[in-house]
């Protein structure tokens, strides 16, 4: 995720980002561009249709359409914004249900007690396993040095492997219960936040495999793509071949507002304004370290 300062108000609008809207959608800006000029020039010098009033009246069907597509564009791109910040709490609900755990571990467990390095190694590790998860990726499981050699090996990273480090820290608490090292009343007191870790990674989920329905997103890119190839036939002679200029402008805030909302509508992917996983879970790993 990018990271700046909001009330830098006259250096962000001269900053362009790889990620930037501009740079992406240059290319075809200049061909919206010149489309807007041939029509003009068709219809100025060409065609000469100034005089047909059913052409010129063109220009109000754009006006009654303009606010029909912004309407579209604002719920599309706020359905997006709100997939991006429901992922952002889930994950910051996973920081703080770590924290959680790791503190009543360090108060549960005696000083020096073997368990402590396990919960130490395995907390941090799921998140790395969920971020691993979310964004598809075959590569080996990270998990850390303290974590039980033996531990790992039970792990198969072909299967779900945060439910299986889930499973591992349940199964870990019931050994400890069944150990005699926790009561009862302790293993329902650290039951939330284990429970929480499951409950997290099932929303994440949720988010990810379910996309905008396909139907919804299609129309708003045909709607655009009309509307902007038919915006210099209703203006052109209103505004003569400074047309030209202001179908690429439009067309850069129309397609601009769509690509942003594609970006930030699945959060977990390694895109420049996803969330920021990989940070988030080496402050969750930096954290278990200094509790427990």
């Amino acid at each position: 995720m990018i990271s700046y300062n909001p009330k830098h108000w006259f250096e962000l609008p001269f900053h362009f980002h790889r990620s930037d809207t501009l740079r992406r959608l240059f290319p075809w800006i200049i061909g919206v561009c010149l489309y807007a000029w041939l029509i003009a020039w068709l219809e100025l010098d060409y065609w000469n249709l100034s005089a047909d009033s059913m052409v010129r009246n063109i220009s109000m069907m754009h006006t009654l359409l303009g606010f029909v597509i912004s309407f579209s564009l604002v719920f599309r791109t706020n359905t997006a914004y709100e997939r991006w910040w429901e992922g952002r709490k889930l994950w910051g609900a996973l920081v703080n249900n770590s924290r959680n755990l790791a503190m009543k571990l360090a108060a549960i467990l005696p000083e020096n007690h073997a368990d402590r390095a396990f919960f130490r190694g395995i907390i941090p590790s799921y998140a790395f396993a969920l971020k691993n998860h979310l964004r598809s990726e075959s590569t080996r499981i990270e998990l850390f040095d303290n974590l039980n050699p033996a531990l790992q090996a039970q792990l198969d990273i072909q299967k779900h492997v945060p439910n299986q480090i889930a499973a591992l820290m349940y199964k870990r608490a019931q050994a400890l219960y069944q150990a005699g090292t926790i009561t009862g009343e302790q293993l329902l007191f650290i039951n939330a936040e284990l429970q929480s870790f499951t409950d997290v990674c099932g929303a994440c989920e949720r988010i990810k495999n379910t996309p905008i329905p396909y139907s919804y997103s299609v129309f708003i890119k045909k709607f655009v793509a009309i509307y902007i190839a038919t915006l210099p036939f209703g203006y052109v002679f209103n505004l003569g071949y400074y047309v030209v200029p202001m179908v690429g402008f439009i067309f850069f805030v129309l397609t601009s507002l769509e690509l942003i909302a594609e970006e930030i509508e699945e959060p977990f992917g390694g895109d420049e304004n996803d969330l920021p996983l990989e940070r988030i879970a080496q402050n969750i790993q930096a954290h278990i370290d200094e509790l427990i």
